[in-house]
C-alpha cells in the first residue's frame, strides 16, 4: 500500500507567514469515484487529518482544495472538505454553462473561489465551455484555472486572450511536446501574462517534465524565463496528494520538492509573492478570516 510521507524537515528557508498552497486535492469517505474520471488515490483516503500534517510540515497557513477529477461535476467532496478544514481553505469547483444560479451562490457560500477547466483525459469540463465558464465565474468576481496540453497554447492564444475573469494557466502549463525557453510558446505565456488577468501556476513539474527528478531541467528552464518576467503573476501549489505516484518508493519529499520549485524564482522577494501575495490577489483572499490559534496538534489552520 503507497505510504505518503507527511513529516520530516521543514523547508528551507521556512515559508512566510499567510503562505498559501493554491493547488491541492483532498478525499472524503463515502464520495466514490464517479464514471467518466480516474479512481481515488492509492492508499489511504488523503484526507484532511493527514493534509494537516503537511501543513504543519512545510508552514502552510492557507490552502486552495481544487475539485479532483475523480468526483467529475459532483462538487460534494469539494463542499464537505471546505466545511471540514474552516477559515484557512477555500475551493475551486466544476460548473458549467446549465450550473443554476442558486447552485453558483450555494458553492460561494460554502467558500467557493473559482472553477476549473481540465482539457485532459479525465477531466470533467475542458475547453470547450472556456467562455461559457468564464463568463459564470466572472459574474461571481471568482477565478478560473484552466489546464490542457500547453504545446498548443497557440492554437488558444485568442481565446485565453479575451477571457474575462483572473486565471491561472496551471501545471507550469504542462508543455508536454516540450518547449525552447525563448521558444513562441513562452512568448504566448508573457503576453498572456501582459493582460493583467492571468496567473502562472509552479504545481506538479513531475507530470510533464522530461527530464524527470530531482532537478526537472526542462520545467526550470521555462519556468525561470517565466519569473523572471512576472514575478507578480507566479503561485505555487504543493500538487498534493500527488495522484500519479501508486508506490512508496516514487513518493515525493513535498519539503525538497517546495524548496526545488520555489528555488526556480528569482529572488526571495518574489519568492514571497508566490506564497502570499500573489495567490491573496489570483483567490481575492482578502475575506479570509484571521488565522486561528494552533490547533492541539501544532497544525496552524
Amino acid at each position: 500500500m503507497l505510504e505518503r510521507k507527511l513529516s520530516g524537515r521543514p523547508p528551507v528557508p521556512p515559508f512566510p507567514p499567510g503562505a498559501v498552497d493554491t493547488q491541492m486535492h483532498m478525499y472524503l469517505p463515502g464520495f466514490p469515484a464517479l464514471p467518466g474520471g480516474p479512481g481515488l488515490p492509492a492508499g489511504a483516503l488523503p484526507d484532511s487529518a493527514q493534509y494537516r500534517q503537511v501543513m504543519a510540515w512545510l508552514g502552510i497557513d492557507r490552502v486552495i482544495i481544487t475539485q479532483g477529477n475523480a468526483h467529475q461535476r459532483d462538487n460534494g467532496n469539494l463542499i464537505a472538505c471546505l466545511a471540514e478544514m474552516g477559515a484557512c481553505a477555500r475551493g475551486v469547483a466544476v460548473i458549467d454553462d446549465d450550473t443554476a444560479d442558486a447552485e453558483l451562490q450555494r458553492l460561494a457560500d460554502a467558500g467557493i473561489v473559482g472553477a476549473r477547466i481540465m482539457d485532459l483525459p479525465g477531466g470533467a469540463v475542458g475547453l470547450e465551455a472556456l467562455e461559457a465558464v468564464d463568463a459564470r465565474v466572472a459574474s461571481m468576481g471568482w477565478m478560473l484555472a484552466v489546464q490542457f496540453d500547453g504545446s498548443r497554447i497557440l492554437d488558444h492564444l485568442p481565446r485565453l486572450m479575451a477571457l474575462k475573469s483572473r486565471w491561472v494557466l496551471d501545471h507550469h502549463g504542462k508543455f508536454f511536446g516540450g518547449i525552447r525557453p525563448d521558444g513562441p510558446e513562452v512568448d504566448a505565456v508573457k503576453r498572456l501574462l501582459d493582460t493583467g488577468r492571468a496567473y502562472f501556476k509552479f504545481a506538479g513539474c513531475y507530470e510533464s517534465s522530461t527530464s524527470g527528478a530531482p532537478l526537472f531541467e526542462d520545467v526550470a528552464a521555462v519556468a525561470g524565463v517565466i519569473s523572471a518576467y512576472a514575478p507578480e503573476r507566479i503561485v505555487w501549489g504543493t500538487n498534493w496528494p500527488h495522484n500519479m505516484v501508486k508506490a512508496t518508493a516514487d513518493y515525493p519529499d513535498d519539503a525538497v520538492l517546495a524548496e526545488t520549485i520555489l528555488g526556480w524564482l528569482p529572488d526571495e522577494a518574489a519568492r514571497t509573492r508566490a506564497l502570499v501575495d500573489n495567490p491573496q490577489a489570483l483567490f481575492a483572499l482578502q475575506a479570509f478570516e484571521a488565522l486561528p490559534a494552533e490547533t492541539p496538534t501544532g497544525a496552524r489552520i
